[in-house]
């Protein structure tokens, strides 16, 4: 797999289960997870977002997030998880609607978690659940950018890495990783995102200090054998 979009191929789809979210008890298989992702990556087109352009994305540990992202990079589009960055499309809970109404001309807004309060603003799961989930027509190469933090990350900078994660954890379908470490870090997109996909197991973020058992933990201390923090992962 040489792209982002390669995770989220059509022959993919299955009834396993791909996202767990147990604050909110939201689960997603991979064939909700990967259809859901066509279907926010076409609301993004709907925004203006274009190959070679930028979504900003609070950095929650939600579904919504993490499908914008997957949607974002099919359409060749580079994604900041830090809403401030200057972006075409910038997505956050709908609770911040209100730090967002000034945005620049030609920035759009969508929020997560209910429905605007401005008529312009984007509601995310309406327009994702009433959208068409069409594949992507975009050509996107390993070269093209993916994620911006302290530099720029090309998909094939991120699926090296994950390759990496899934080799020395050897992670495979059956596996879960858990998540802790904030979206804000390029690590936990890698080891927490891309890698449970890369392998066809489980992402999971687990419910505030819930203890987990699992084949892997991203956290932001990082502690056992089989944990890691964001920094560690793309240190090499």
């Amino acid at each position: 797999m040489d792209v982002i979009g390669d995770l989220m191929a059509r022959d993919r789809r299955s009834d396993r289960l791909a996202l767990r979210v147990d604050g909110p008890g939201r689960t997603y298989t991979y064939h909700d997870l990967i259809t859901t992702s066509y279907k926010a990556g076409n609301v993004l087109r709907y925004l203006g977002v274009r190959k070679g352009g930028h979504v900003a994305i609070e950095p929650t540990l939600l579904p919504e997030p993490i499908l914008t992202f997957l949607g974002a990079a099919q359409l060749g589009a580079t994604t900041a998880f830090d809403p401030q960055f200057e972006a075409r499309a910038t997505v956050v809970d709908v609770e911040r609607e209100s730090e967002f109404e000034a945005l620049p001309p030609g920035q759009k807004l969508a929020v997560f978690g209910g429905p605007p309060t401005n008529s312009t603003t984007t509601h995310w799961e309406q327009e994702v659940w009433s959208e068409n989930p069409a594949v992507h027509p975009e050509i996107v190469g390993p070269d093209d950018p993916a994620l911006v933090a302290d530099r720029e990350y090309t998909h094939g900078d991120l699926l090296a890495a994950a390759k990496r994660v899934v080799s020395d954890f050897d992670l495979d379908e059956d596996d879960t990783v858990a998540v802790r470490a904030s979206l804000s870090h390029p690590g936990t997109a890698v080891a927490g995102i891309l890698a449970p996909l890369l392998a066809g197991g489980t992402i999971r973020v687990p419910d505030g200090g819930d203890s987990v058992e699992t084949a892997l933990l991203v956290s932001e201390q990082g502690t056992g054998t089989n944990a890691l923090t964001p920094d560690e992962i793309l240190a090499d």
